[in-house]
């Protein structure tokens, strides 16, 4: 049974599940099979409930780290590390392990089906990990698919856009519909494949945590210009000056700026 507190939604839906290996190259029904690995990576699963995808990731014989929350489910994919030597259960919660332990200088490639209510919180803490992570797909909702791949100018474009696309290249590459879970989630899901990296391979930026603060600034209140939101920060005068090296407008608003721009203002206002 589905545990409502951990937000699970287990992929019962066998095409689904069939769909999804193909996107992220471990169908075991797909000509060739599984994708060749490169520099010997491992697969992290995210939350394995019952083993749904499992199968698929361990067929293409890279190690695979299963990590579960669950007790009850725990034991039934310990059982399933019995059928295969490179299925390896972990036990505990993505927020508290050390994927880099677990890589032990492997690359990774990340599989998930998230629960909706700490989607953000996951992502943010894969990101630490960016240096050593090839591709993260992950299940999640819809709506908050449309802001990860989100453009500037658009209503979905905000932070956590910013920060997705600072360390990866996002995509949708499928939409699940409610009946593929059981039970059925109250909203549309979606797949998202993220490949590394994003615009961080470019900027270079000497300071990420002082970024992001920044960004979080810019974003504070969406429907207020750059002018009035880093008020704190800088006077409305420097702020409209900056901009206007930029060629933007003195009432641009942080939805306007892709990530390299807002790397940009922030270093004209450091300057």
């Amino acid at each position: 049974m589905a545990r409502q507190r951990l937000g699970q939604h287990f992929l019962a839906d066998l095409e689904t599940r069939e769909l999804i290996a193909r996107e992220i190259g471990v169908s075991r029904h797909a000509i060739g099979g599984a994708r060749p690995g490169t520099e010997n990576p491992c697969w992290i699963e995210i939350g394995a409930g019952h083993g749904e995808m499992t199968e698929n990731l361990v067929a293409g014989g890279s190690p695979v780290y299963a990590i579960e929350l669950d007790p009850p489910l725990i034991a039934g994919l310990q059982r399933m590390a019995k059928q295969f030597a490179n299925l390896t259960v972990v036990p505990g919660d993505i927020l508290e392990l050390d994927l880099a332990a677990l890589a032990a200088g492997r690359r990774l490639r990340v599989y998930g089906n998230l629960p909706y209510y700490i989607t953000s919180p996951i992502l943010q803490r894969l990101f630490s990990w960016a240096d050593l992570i090839d591709e993260i797909h992950i299940v999640i909702q819809h709506e908050v698919a449309l802001r990860l791949a989100a453009t500037p100018g658009t209503s979905d474009y905000g932070f956590l856009s910013v920060l997705t696309q600072y360390f990866s290249r996002p995509d949708i590459a499928l939409e699940i519909p409610r009946e593929a879970f059981a039970p059925p989630p109250e909203v549309e899901s979606a797949l998202v494949s993220l490949r590394f990296p994003g615009a961080r391979a470019k900027l270079q930026l000497p300071n990420e945590d002082a970024f992001f603060g920044f960004v979080k600034l810019c974003f504070a209140k969406k429907r207020k210009t750059l002018v009035n939101n880093l008020r704190s920060l800088s006077a409305p005068e420097v702020v409209r000056g900056a901009l206007a090296k930029m060629d933007l407008r003195p009432d641009a608003r942080a939805e306007q700026l892709n990530v390299a721009q807002l790397a940009e203002l922030q270093q004209q206002l450091l300057a």
